[in-house]
């Protein structure tokens, strides 16, 4: 062979070798922020979780000279992390004064020699306004797979009110102080909310991609036991990584509770925050919807069709095929006897379903309904997924609905 060829082929061979191991930003875990801050809810049955009067005066008053440390539960794992901030909704600027990143031991305790420390620019602060994402400096930190990690904010100024969103965690907050690189908080107080953090990501191989779940409160796992991940998409992430041909998907949580498709409630409807809770997401490559039930649910306030909503989720679709994201749909779990539940909305879920299942305008679906259903009325929840609201799920009906999703699907990408 000439020796120009002989380089050719080496520069080739070097060139796909590049490409090979390229790697990109992947949000192992995520959480979505509402238009406005959520009334607190009222606790499952059980023992009472705290911070209730906590919630309510942070979502007020914000913090100022405190650190918050949240606990995150991570999907796929890497060497290098950063995490985003965002200030979508609040009314002013907030200053960051200190970030750590660190392994969770228990409760609010982190592993001594994993804390790492997060800068901005190459600086440890950072102040951002409203509508900002900011995104940390990568640093050199070993993401568990399946685990869960420490992130600790420093607030040395008033925030004003909290942009928060309430999934299953705790969150520990000291009483005064730049308590982040501590291992342990002093006094700390709890609520069950994250603020201001919006992703966790890690840099990993170009082969891994990301899973957006957009839902409501079924997604955002209400009523599933807290500080568990025993919600359905934690359990879809679980089973997900049990699974070697689908191991490098990552799980977003787009779960807000009151969202629905069409109007604005406890948060931005489906259709408005669709482009900054999915599109803009790095490596996306699936998206699974589960909208609809509070639209139906405020049915008789705000009129909605079958045909609205079936309307609203083509329009998902076709963005979401746009940028080359593929989209499960869902069907949706009976709610009789849940508080807003009338014939006529029945209706409306039942035509919604149907034509789930059958347009063939999904690329898949997961038949969520057919999942959790009582075979003896199925309008109505198993009375063992049932936590006694008739709308939202017990852990083991969660676990019902991410056990209902195919995994093959995830496989032919």
């Amino acid at each position: 062979m000439k020796p120009f060829l002989l380089a050719s082929v080496a520069i080739f061979a070097l060139c796909g070798q590049s490409v090979a191991q390229q790697s990109h930003w992947v949000a192992t875990w995520t959480t979505a922020q509402p238009l406005i801050r959520m009334p607190l809810r009222q606790p499952p049955p059980g023992p009472a979780r705290p911070g209730g009067s906590a919630m309510q005066t942070i979502a007020r008053e914000g913090f100022k000279d405190q650190t918050v440390r949240m606990i995150v539960h991570t999907s796929i794992g890497g060497t290098k992390a950063r995490i985003r901030l965002s200030n979508p909704f609040a009314g002013g600027q907030v200053t960051v004064g200190a970030a750590h990143i660190a392994m969770r031991m228990k409760d609010a305790e982190t592993v001594p020699d994993t804390d790492r420390a997060l800068t901005f620019n190459g600086k440890p602060s950072a102040t951002f306004g409203p509508g900002m994402v900011i995104v940390s400096d990568p640093v050199d930190f070993k993401v568990p797979v399946g685990g869960d990690i420490a992130v600790s904010l420093y607030f040395p100024e008033s925030t004003g009110p909290a942009v928060s969103n309430n999934q299953a965690h705790t969150a520990w907050i000291s009483k005064a102080g730049d308590q982040t690189s501590q291992p342990g908080l002093q006094e700390p107080f709890t609520t069950g909310a994250y603020y201001w953090l919006s992703a966790v990501e890690v840099e990993a191989p170009a082969s891994a991609a990301l899973i957006v779940a957009l839902g409501d409160s079924i997604t955002e796992s209400f009523r599933s036991t807290p500080d568990t991940n025993r919600g359905w998409p934690s359990v879809l992430s679980a089973r997900l990584l049990a699974d070697k041909a689908t191991a490098g998907f990552g799980v977003a949580n787009m779960g807000i509770g009151g969202n629905r498709l069409l109007h604005d409630g406890s948060g931005a409807s489906a259709l408005a925050r669709l482009d900054r809770d999915v599109l803009s997401q790095p490596a996306a490559k699936w998206l699974i919807v589960l909208e609809g039930i509070n639209d139906i649910g405020h049915a008789e306030a705000e009129v909605v069709t079958a045909e609205d909503l079936i309307g609203a989720d083509k329009q998902i679709v076709e963005r979401a095929h746009e940028l080359g994201i593929k989209v499960m749909g869902c069907t949706l779990p009976p709610f009789e006897g849940a508080s807003y539940y009338r014939e006529n909305g029945e209706a409306i879920r039942e035509a919604l379903n149907d034509w789930i299942r059958t347009s063939g305008v999904f690329d898949a679906v997961a038949d969520f309904e057919k999942a959790t259903r009582d075979p003896a009325n199925p309008k109505r929840l198993k009375a063992e997924y049932d936590p006694g609201d008739h709308l939202h799920l017990t852990d083991a009906g969660y676990k019902a609905m991410a056990d209902s999703i195919d995994l093959a699907v995830f496989k032919r990408r």
